[in-house]
């Protein structure tokens, strides 16, 4: 698997990843430079799938590449109803204006919300 160095050894890059995780479950968004924000992506689905399988052995894995417990229980009590309906793709990423200081391409990168939920109150109004 081909993955971005950002400039880091594996275990800086690795602590990065840990935290950006950790503050992604926790406030379901995000802001972070682009780079660091497709690389987020791949782990945050993956740690989603996890989620969405539920048992322990998920949650250890899930605990091993997140390292916060609690963003890791937040996100397993969330995941079989936000994410029931769909297979991938649990997080999206809007480009956002460069960063002031270095001029960094930033980005945000939050969890998708429910469609299935947000279209369910909609249906409900038309009907009555």
């Amino acid at each position: 698997m081909s993955h971005r160095k950002l400039g880091r050894a594996s275990a800086p890059r690795k602590a990065l990843f840990r935290s950006l995780l950790s503050a992604l479950f926790t406030h379901d968004r995000i802001e972070t430079t682009e780079t660091r924000a497709k690389e987020l992506r791949k782990f945050a689905d993956k740690v989603v799938t996890l989620a969405k399988a539920g048992d322990l052995s998920s949650r250890r894995r899930a605990i091993v590449m997140v390292g916060d417990k609690k963003a890791v229980h937040k996100v397993f009590e969330e995941a079989s109803t936000k994410f029931a309906s769909r297979n991938s793709g649990y997080t999206r990423i809007y480009k956002l204006n460069p960063r002031r200081g270095d001029a960094a391409p930033m980005a945000l990168i939050e969890l998708v919300k429910d469609d299935a939920q947000a279209s369910k109150p909609e249906t409900e109004t038309k009907s009555e």
